[in-house]
């Protein structure tokens, strides 16, 4: 279990002490095996804004600790996507290795170039890169445009900056927009029947179990088109998944 607790604490419910002093306590029963009382005190941070990725590492190890697999997912995914500790990155291989759902497929074929793009991006990274390429490509234009003679090699630098800042640009753009359009879930019901069409009279055309990622493609009514990582799509109940 992570041990340390680093929270923002503005305009949270709990001072600094109460809000350690839970996040202990949860800790406590965690290690006494009382994972249902654990699980309430970090839902209690959770719920007060205080979700740190200690607390979505925390409360999807003690769901995993006692076999919940959709919820375990759930939190150690999120905990995945503000942090990249290697605890959470181990404990979310465990909980994919016990899914009963182990898609077989083109995964990679499967998903979008620029899906793929995004998720490979450090955006801090990127963001820096762009903001220091495009500032020094403008500066050096201006000293360039300031020069009298030899132009062309600082022109010709200052121009390739630019150019890799719009290029830098364009990759945090997609990956902004890969993020506004594109939800994926996590399968949270032991069983969850797919059918062809959204309706419970439609065919069930297979099953997807807890723990199990997929992309909701659409909405209607009840029902969501999903997406398999394998590309395998359906229809199956909105309420037995949740967002990432």
């Amino acid at each position: 279990m992570i041990s340390s607790l680093v929270l923002a604490l503005t305009l949270s419910q709990y001072t600094p002490q109460e809000a350690q002093a839970l996040f202990v306590e949860a800790n406590d029963f965690y290690y006494k095996g009382d994972y249902a009382n654990a699980q309430s005190r970090y839902e209690k941070l959770l719920a007060a804004g205080l979700g740190g990725p200690d607390v979505l590492f925390n409360l999807g190890t003690s769901h995993l600790a006692a076999g919940q697999l959709g919820p375990a997912v759930l939190f150690l995914e999120r905990a995945a996507r503000v942090s990249d500790d290697d605890d959470i990155g181990a404990n979310l291989a465990v909980a994919r290795e016990r899914q009963q759902d182990q898609v077989i497929g083109a995964e990679a074929t499967s998903v979008p170039f620029n899906q793929r793009v995004a998720a490979a991006i450090d955006e801090r990274a990127v963001a820096i890169g762009f903001l220091v390429t495009w500032w020094l490509g403008f500066v050096l234009v201006w000293l360039t445009w300031r020069r009298e003679g030899g132009r062309v090699v600082p022109g010709l630098i200052a121009a390739l900056l630019i150019l890799v800042g719009a290029a830098l640009g364009g990759a945090l753009w997609m990956t902004a927009n890969v993020k506004a359009t594109v939800e994926e879930a996590i399968v949270m019901p032991d069983v969850a029947r797919v059918r062809e069409f959204p309706g419970d009279a439609a065919k069930v055309s297979f099953e997807v179990h807890a723990g199990l990622k997929v992309r909701i493609m659409e909405t209607s009514g009840r029902y969501a088109r999903v997406r398999l990582p394998n590309a395998l799509e359906g229809w199956t109940e909105k309420e037995g998944l949740v967002s990432l």
